[in-house]
């Protein structure tokens, strides 16, 4: 055994920086920095956002915050969701509270009260959604893709996204949250999911000007560029027509009854509906009508609830071990059909948590604190 300590045994390796936090003027900028894994996003990116946020706030020299990504190929694909299950394997407590911490940043910047400017080209799904989506500005490129493709994992649209697609015109966000379907920044625009629509070779002139302190509306309205209607644009009355239904159950009765110029795309969206999680799909379909009639600091809290059955329960695992892990895309699900997910199993995803329920300040709380 070598007893040499460490620092003298191998070379000191300076550690990449998940987030790198820049300042310039008036401007900080947080740049996502994991592009080998396309930003899955971390608790260590979410403390390094927790702590810079409220003090951020609170000095009067910084006007505003960008996020941006070092990816060419996405601003965030989502969360780091094997990390996530493999220290719910050692410690499921510790699980849980990565996903109740990052509900409560989702909450913070929500209530941030200075500017704040995502720009976007890539991906951007999952909590990459939670980063922007509560933004003052969201500012999508070329390549800007936007999904919440949780379904097919065995999980489902959380970080408050339910609270957004039950605010889209109807039924057009239910569709998205059980397909999981991605849209371009043009749909996206359409949608109000982004504010602005910007070339990606202008985002270092925007940086630029915002850290002298540029009024951020002008800027930003100035470079705008209106996009073309996008294909759900398009396709939105026939969505309307096939996923207006009362229930998940009464959507797929629709979907298979579907003739005419509606059969093609109603047997494609079957085909994809019978890939996700049964129990996913009913979770999705409940939270989602259940949320249009919530604020977006309940559908937080009953994301943490659904959260926290999600990994008690089977099917987010296997939905993970099959796309990220062992990538064979045959998840075997439990149950394996939607009529055999019962309406006392879902209940308990949305029950009360026997350890106790994630505690959110309000909205009037978080402001007196200056965040």
């Amino acid at each position: 055994m070598n007893n040499a300590p460490l620092a003298e045994a191998v070379p000191e390796i300076a550690q990449v920086p998940e987030i790198e936090v820049r300042r310039q003027g008036a401007l900080v900028e947080f740049a996502l920095n994991r592009p080998k894994v396309l930003n899955a996003f971390s608790d260590g990116m979410r403390r390094v956002l927790a702590q810079q946020l409220p003090e951020i706030a609170r000095n009067a020299d910084i006007y505003v915050v960008a996020l941006t990504s070092t990816s060419d190929r996405a601003f965030c694909a989502g969360g780091d969701v094997t990390a996530v299950l493999a220290q719910a394997r050692r410690d499921i407590k510790s699980a849980k509270a990565f996903f109740a911490a990052e509900y409560a940043l989702d909450w913070l910047l929500e209530c941030f009260s200075k500017p704040v400017v995502s720009l976007v080209d890539g991906l951007c799904m999952g909590s990459g959604v939670g980063l922007t989506t509560y933004n003052t500005h969201r500012v999508a490129a070329e390549n800007y893709k936007f999904a919440m493709p949780e379904t097919a994992i065995g999980l489902f649209p959380d970080v408050g996204v339910a609270h957004v697609l039950a605010r889209l015109p109807w039924p057009l966000g239910l569709y998205l949250g059980l397909t999981g379907r991605a849209i371009d920044r043009a749909d996206a625009y359409w949608l109000e999911l982004v504010t602005h629509c910007v070339p990606a070779d202008r985002f270092e002139g925007i940086l630029a000007a915002l850290s002298d302190a540029q009024p951020v509306d002008p800027l930003l309205d100035g470079l705008h560029e209106t996009p073309a209607s996008g294909p759900m644009q398009r396709q939105a009355s026939m969505i309307g027509d096939l996923f207006s239904a009362g229930s998940l159950d009464d959507i797929i009765a629709q979907l298979q009854r579907a003739t005419g110029a509606h059969k093609a795309f109603a047997d494609a969206t079957l085909t994809e509906l019978a890939k996700k999680s049964p129990t996913s799909l009913r979770i999705t379909d409940q939270h989602i009508r259940l949320s249009r009639g919530r604020e977006l600091r309940e559908t937080l809290q009953h994301d943490y609830r659904i959260a926290c059955r999600c990994l008690e329960a089977p099917d987010f695992a296997e939905g993970v071990r099959a796309a990220l892990i062992d990538k064979d895309g045959a998840p075997q699900w439990h149950p394996a059909a939607l009529a055999d997910v019962t309406p006392e199993q879902i209940a308990r995803y949305f029950a009360p948590l026997e350890e106790g329920d994630l505690q959110l300040p309000t909205r009037i709380e978080m402001q007196a604190a200056r965040v």
